[in-house]
């Protein structure tokens, strides 16, 4: 059997992917996730696998005993909903930092290699575009966002400090906004903001103008990314994002075509902090990694579309039944 790997924020979004991903090689894995935005259904189906275990555990205390052999660590633990933690900055910015050091310290004792998954919020509203690793970035240190911001710029300056003075080996994703199958409804995100309000007829919530740019990346491609990342010998960040950029409205208009919806759109005023133009250079991924993403958005949204209408129950369109893309699996 391999050695295990641990994956704090493994009932989440990304980390639930991951576990599915780290079975499929062969590993053992011990999922940690406190609950708070992860969903232990996403893990139902893996909780037959002898070589799957599950703790609820809560990253700003000490790591639970059964992580104390661990070989490997993806860290994943961090809500990364505005709407949930712009509710609870100092859960937030505390699952960062203290999530961290916990698991720096025990990858000190044990030697374990980590993996941190960061974000293209460390890069806040940036003045350069498109973005590349060696950016130092354009953040609102005290804004409503910075629990989330700083808590991840934070962080990879421990594991830098670790690295310096203690040797811990250790790899940073910057992550731009993956997308897919298990998002939550409601969670601020524009991607599963949108198929919700599109499938339910109701309006879609533009913020601005909806001329501001995101890169969407789906999670597949996001999670092969975190492995490759991992795996690879570069102790440098590394961007995991889609550098193919579109509009919100782009979006938007993608999302009425492929749910059939006739929502209309309304507008509101942009957040306080909300980066106007956000795409990742990836020339480190692909030369370091030979990664780059390979699901187009439109093939992506039509699998995130299918999974929410059986997340809301709603019925799957005689259109996917007869052919095209199958829905996503569960």
């Amino acid at each position: 059997m391999k050695d295990l790997v641990l994956v704090p924020g493994g009932a989440g979004f990304l980390g639930s992917h991951l576990c599915e991903r780290l079975l499929a090689r062969g590993h053992q894995v011990l999922a940690l996730d406190d609950l708070s935005t992860g969903h232990r259904r996403h893990l139902a189906h893996l909780e037959r696998e002898a070589r799957f275990g599950f703790v609820v555990h809560d990253m700003t205390k000490p790591l639970p005993a059964a992580a104390a052999d661990a070989r490997f660590a993806y860290n994943l633990a961090c809500p990364a909903s505005p709407a949930w933690y712009q509710k609870k900055p100092v859960q937030t910015t505390l699952t960062s930092v203290l999530g961290a050091w916990h698991l720096l310290e025990m990858a000190h004792r044990n030697g374990a290699r980590l993996m941190q998954a960061s974000t293209s919020e460390v890069y806040g509203d940036p003045q350069v575009h498109p973005q590349t690793e060696d950016y130092a970035g354009h953040v609102n240190a005290i804004g409503p966002r910075s629990c989330y911001d700083e808590g991840k710029r934070c962080a990879e300056a421990l594991y830098f400090a670790y690295g310096r003075e203690r040797g811990v080996v250790f790899r940073v994703a910057r992550i731009f906004n993956s997308y897919g199958p298990r998002l939550s409804p409601g969670d601020g995100r524009v991607v599963s903001n949108f198929i919700v309000q599109a499938l339910r007829g109701e309006p879609l919530t533009v913020y601005g103008d909806g001329e501001q740019t995101r890169s969407f990346c789906y999670v597949d491609d996001t999670v092969e990314g975190l492995l490759r990342v991992m795996d690879c010998d570069l102790q440098e960040p590394i961007n995991i994002g889609n550098p193919v950029e579109h509009t919100v409205l782009e979006l938007a208009e993608k999302v009425l075509r492929l749910t059939g919806s006739r929502s209309t759109l309304t507008l509101k005023p942009l957040p306080a902090d909300d980066p106007r133009r956000r795409r990742p250079d990836i020339s480190r991924a692909r030369k370091h990694l030979g990664w780059q993403p390979r699901v187009s958005l439109e093939d992506g949204l039509a699998e995130t579309i299918a999974w929410f209408r059986r997340e809301l129950g709603l019925p799957v369109p005689r259109t996917f039944l007869a052919g095209g893309m199958a829905p996503a699996t569960q």
